[in-house]
């Protein structure tokens, strides 16, 4: 589609703000029965249902494809989710519902402008002063049409189907119930958690059908990458969107592929603004648009290209940032625990992992890996391997792990398209180097030396009172009332101590910012004398508070 679904929520946002809540009443067995009765007659059908039970070969990848098809749109898009599990099924049936489309006939335009009226409150007329009949697109979830306001802008206007409420919310239930059954009746199943995977699809289905939260997460998308000259993202027109419509600025631009046969020379600049976006919107945002194709990739008549379709996007916190850089360093150095440590930091909740044999798989990848030509490597196809070894050892990979691989895999396949001969791995490399040289930047060392000087004076100013507070409870709880004349004293001491823990600190980031300024592989050299000051201050800094420790207690060494 011209322009995509929506991006997972920032953690500060709540699932209950979905646009599609799944009805709890509808989970019911009872109610999810006929459409229930109707999913396993088509795996029957199909003969899904007689290999589970072990009487039979498991069809062919066609037609387990076609059997999602015939569900309709709920099990299509899962047969999309199932496609990024390359740790779950073999690679003949990935590559099979790869090819899933969610192409659907057109609503008609009596539809379509029913919708529009009711959620915009206007005659379509008076909304805008042109609106092409016929889609752009037609999707599961909604179409696209063609419009002009009455302004003038140029807009392309996204239209959800109608209806969309009841039919994922019996789907959904009737999945689940499945599910469950299956579980009881085959207990191999239980290794796949499948319960949980229903579960994270019923979310991102719901988010998807939230325009709101699109128009949002766009806004997010073009403030990430506000900095990078060759781009642009369509923006949000605010006033004529809602939960089920969303207007946007239309891209009038070329597919990049069609693009590079035509400019072949002007394709290397826009796969370096690929890969920055990419590297920047991952390590900088935490985000990342995970369906890089060319068909979501367009070139401007100026040569900028234009980022479409946020169907599938996803975003990582900051300590899974920290994980995956550690991980892509060990993986550069050929360090395979440090590799499995960070692994596993980025998939928290994980338990009765198999550490050893888990090392050893990552071993003889990186083994593989130093043995070929760097610029041959594929970071894709190397997150795929791991995933693969994880799950093979009891590792239970987030749901982001998962689209990131897929957007990388995407992203190199992309690539050799466009250029066969195109080096990306020196691609990558220039823009890890631009990264490392703004993480060192003074700017930005000050900032976090600055975060965690709040957050020290934030744990002196609160840990008297808080260590007041337990101590009373303790006193008045069900273990006796204990008494405690000295706990002004002990919280005064506590805070004294806590006071010089946070001038240590202090203290100890300058020499360590300092550090980090004096080693940076920056070109200029006025980051050298200015952290080799800061080296100083905090060296003093830490000799004059022991020194004033030692005064404040003579007896003590």
């Amino acid at each position: 589609m011209p322009f995509g679904m929506v991006m997972p929520s920032r953690e500060a946002e709540r699932e209950e703000d979905m646009a599609v809540k799944v009805d709890l009443e509808k989970r019911n067995l009872l109610r999810a029965a006929p459409r229930l009765i109707q999913i396993l007659r088509v795996l029957a059908k199909h003969k899904i249902l007689s290999a589970l039970r072990g009487k039979g070969h498991w069809p062919a990848p066609k037609e387990v494809r076609e059997t999602f098809e015939e569900l309709g749109l709920t099990f299509l898009k899962f047969g999309q989710v199932l496609a990024l599990r390359r740790d779950l099924l073999p690679d003949a049936y990935i590559e099979e519902l790869e090819l899933l489309h969610d192409q659907l006939p057109a609503m008609s335009i009596g539809a379509v402008r029913a919708t529009i009226e009711a959620e915009l409150g206007a005659p379509l007329a008076v909304l805008f002063t042109s609106f092409c009949e016929i889609p752009l697109a037609a999707a599961t979830i909604a179409q696209v049409h063609d419009a002009i306001m009455p302004d003038g802008r140029h807009v392309a206007v996204k239209v959800q189907r109608p209806d969309l409420e009841t039919m994922i919310s019996t789907d959904i239930s009737a999945l689940t119930n499945l599910v469950a059954l299956l579980e009881s009746i085959f207990p191999r199943l239980h290794a796949l958690d499948l319960p949980v995977l229903v579960r994270e699809f019923a979310n991102s289905l719901s988010r998807e059908t939230d325009f709101q939260r699109e128009a949002r997460s766009i806004v997010l998308f073009r403030t990430a990458l506000a900095d990078v000259p060759d781009l642009w993202i369509p923006d949000v027109v605010p006033e004529r969107s809602s939960g089920n419509v969303l207007t946007m600025e239309f891209s009038d631009g070329e597919r990049v592929d069609l693009y590079a046969k035509k400019h072949p020379e002007a394709i290397s600049r826009s796969i370096k603004t690929l890969v920055r976006l990419m590297l920047q919107t991952i390590f900088e945002e935490g985000l990342f648009h995970s369906d890089p194709h060319p068909g979501n990739v367009f070139v401007l008549p100026d040569g900028r290209l234009s980022l479409l379709d946020f169907g599938m996007t996803g975003e990582l916190d900051e300590s899974m940032r920290e994980s995956l850089k550690l991980l892509l360093e060990a993986v550069v150095k050929g360090d395979a625990l440090a590799a499995r440590d960070a692994y596993l930091e980025m998939s928290p909740g994980s338990e009765n992992v198999k550490g050893a044999a888990l090392l050893m798989d990552i071993k003889a990848v990186l083994h593989e890996i130093h043995r070929s030509d760097l610029a041959e490597v594929s970071i894709g196809d190397t997150l795929e391997t791991l995933l693969r070894a994880g799950s093979r050892h009891g590792v239970h990979n987030p749901s982001e792990f998962f689209l990131l691989t897929r957007a990388f895999v995407i992203l190199e396949a992309m690539i050799r398209q466009l250029d066969p001969q195109h080096n990306y791995m020196e691609s990558f490399r220039e823009q890890v180097s631009r990264l490392t040289e703004q993480h060192f930047s003074l700017d930005r060392i000050k900032d976090k030396t600055g975060k965690l000087a709040r957050e020290v004076e934030r744990l002196v100013m609160e840990a008297p009172g808080d260590t007041r507070r337990i101590l009373r409870r303790i006193a008045e709880g069900n273990i006796g009332r204990v008494q405690a004349p000295s706990l002004e004293a002990l919280g005064g001491r506590v805070c004294f101590n806590l006071e010089r823990l946070q001038n240590v600190i202090i203290s100890a980031a300058l020499m360590v910012s300092g550090a980090l300024l004096v080693v940076a592989p920056l070109d200029s050299g006025w980051h050298h004398e200015i952290g080799q000051l800061m080296v100083t201050a905090g060296f003093f800094g830490t000799v004059y508070i022991l020194i004033k420790g030692l005064r404040s207690h003579p007896g003590r060494r």
